[in-house]
């Protein structure tokens, strides 16, 4: 009998909900096709009906992880007179917002950062490569337009204050996803945002009142 549209995107759902799981527990490279069609209730002819093998089913994965989005924040920067840092501020800590709250979004980046990327999963590596290359690209250009409007304290660069954002968001959900949760993310990862856009943030001169002969 010929499956209807609808049932076969249930199907194709039910695969990536069921990798998710297995990768996630036995890690991409300990996994097969099989497990997951197992876990899935599937065959795994049914598995290559809709992804080519396991590369294609890890990438699209990967590709299901909401991306911050980018022409709004990129919209958000070019507004005349907004406060740059102020908004790179908030849409990092609400970044670490969504994170925090998506048990989805966490468990992919668990497997990304737990997954040895050998020549059959390039691909993926690619893609996270391009991925985070445009989330560079975009914070440098902010941090170059605080600087152009004096908002940018002049120990630091564009390039060295992106690289420390980078920096610091990537090593407080790595150890957050990596060994056990062991702080607030959200409450901590903000107060180390505040204090570190408190450097970056250009100081008011101070005006010395004139001294009275």
């Amino acid at each position: 009998m010929r499956r209807t549209k609808a049932e076969a995107e249930e199907t194709r759902n039910s695969i990536l909900s069921a990798a998710e799981r297995v990768f996630f527990e036995k890690g991409v490279s300990n996994a097969s096709l099989d497990d997951v069609a197992k876990a899935a209730g599937v065959t795994r002819g049914a598995i290559y009906w809709h992804f080519s093998n396991k590369t294609d089913l890890f990438l699209e994965l990967y590709n299901s992880v909401p991306m911050p989005q980018e022409d709004m924040i990129a919209r958000e920067i070019e507004e005349p007179g907004s406060d740059v840092l102020c908004y790179i501020e908030r849409a990092a800590g609400d970044w670490l917002d969504e994170m925090a709250g998506d048990e989805h979004r966490q468990r992919i980046l668990t497997i990304l950062l737990r997954c040895p990327y050998g020549e059959d999963l390039l691909p993926v590596l690619e893609r996270q490569q391009e991925v985070d290359d445009r989330h560079v690209a975009l914070l440098e250009n902010a941090f170059t337009k605080a600087r152009s409007e004096g908002y940018l304290n002049a120990n630091w660069t564009a390039q060295s204050a992106t690289k420390a954002l980078w920096w610091m968001m990537g090593g407080l959900c790595s150890e957050w996803l990596l060994f056990g949760r062991r702080f607030d993310l959200a409450v901590e990862g903000k107060e180390g945002l505040k204090r570190l856009f408190g450097s970056f943030r250009q100081v008011p001169a101070i005006i010395e009142a004139p001294t009275v002969s």
